[in-house]
């Protein structure tokens, strides 16, 4: 689950010091603000996940103006340093304080127990019986499915790249869903796994995509947080698909889409409520029919009649008449592992660790 594993490997590797803003510096209010508080685990320059969400607080500031003052520290290292973190945001006096990455869900949980007068909300968390803690994300796979299917119908070699971070359920789902995609519309095509093991890290994830690409893949997709991929499918003149932000303009002869999320909306509405007094606590899981997660606009490499078939299947899940992961689905070894008329149920797209059919690549343990 995104957003991230706490991974023995980045613990005393990801030394990067946490920085912090005031976005705001006056109210404009004759009354006290709400502060809120944003932790990330990456820049906010980062053109990903970070980016995302730091738009999503600065679509908090645009809709509550001087009711709301927010805060964000970036560059927080998934491991012991985020409860220090929590500890002085809550010592400035947030009332309530999202973490992005699954990483800080343990300091989390521990603060929310500790200051039961701040809200906590964790996005791509566990969900737990604190009653200030929240959990929120969605089902970015619908998204990653609508990707594929461009990636499946711009592809010449039938090789597809793509940029992995961590072996986690939430990246796992996420290439299958892509992968599915991409063979509904291209049943030769495959798609290549490159593990990078980190989240943000646009050497490495610019290496890898250049490897992919010597491997035959004249379509990139990125599952990092960066758009390095990006740079390696404009410098070898292939196709990409991006995740989390539209880089279409920046980007304009390589790009075909992107997965992404409004994470503005949720946020407004949080910190509305603790405005309001009406906060409570929940467990949200957007999808795109509720305008959580959708597709980029596309680039010129997806022809009129791709963007048809796409918009097409976007209007059979928003509909319901379209489960990504409904069977018949095999696996890599082309067993059988959902029948017609099944699907894989929400636990084990939760949970799942096996690839499906057309995946080039292994989870590692």
């Amino acid at each position: 689950m995104k957003r991230k594993l706490l991974v023995t490997l980045l613990v005393g590797s990801m030394l990067t010091a946490a920085a912090c803003s005031d976005s705001k510096k006056d109210s404009g209010s004759s009354g006290s603000p709400v502060k809120a508080a944003w932790i990330y685990v990456g820049p906010t320059n980062d053109g990903g996940w970070t980016t995302a969400h730091d738009n999503g607080r600065k679509a908090v500031e645009a809709a509550l103006g001087s009711k709301v003052l927010t805060t964000f520290k970036e560059n927080v290292p998934e491991g012991p340093e985020v409860a220090q973190v929590i500890d002085d945001l809550v010592k400035d006096g947030n009332k309530i304080i999202f973490a992005t990455s699954f990483g800080f869900g343990d300091a989390m949980l521990a603060a929310a127990k500790k200051y039961p007068d701040v809200k906590f909300e964790h996005a791509t968390g566990i969900p737990n019986d604190a009653p200030n803690w929240s959990t929120f994300y969605g089902a970015g796979e619908q998204s990653t499915y609508l990707a594929g299917m461009a990636a499946g119908k711009a592809t010449k070699s039938n090789t597809i790249g793509f940029v992995a971070p961590f072996p986690i359920p939430e990246v796992v789902r996420h290439i299958n869903a892509y992968t599915l995609g991409a063979r509904s519309v291209n049943p030769k095509a495959t798609v290549k796994v490159v593990w990078i093991n980190s989240w943000f890290d646009p050497a490495k994830e610019r290496q890898a995509a250049e490897s992919l690409v010597s491997g035959g893949a004249d379509i990139i997709a990125s599952g990092g947080d960066s758009p390095a991929p990006g740079d390696a499918a404009k410098a070898a003149g292939v196709g990409w698909t991006g995740y989390d932000s539209d880089q279409g303009a920046n980007y304009p002869d390589v790009w075909l889409t992107a997965a992404i999320y409004d994470w503005g909306t949720y946020y407004t509405k949080e910190v509305q409520a603790v405005i309001d007094g009406t906060w409570t606590k929940g467990d949200y899981y957007g999808n795109i029919a509720d305008g959580f997660t959708t597709i980029a606009p596309y680039g010129k490499r997806v022809d009129d009649a791709t963007r048809a078939l796409i918009d097409a299947k976007k209007a059979d899940i928003i509909a319901g008449k379209f489960d990504i992961f409904a069977g018949p689905i095999n696996d890599q070894s082309g067993a059988e592992k959902v029948a017609a008329g099944k699907s894989i149920d929400f636990g084990e797209q939760m949970s799942i660790q096996w690839f499906v059919e057309g995946v080039d690549g292994e989870i590692p343990a």
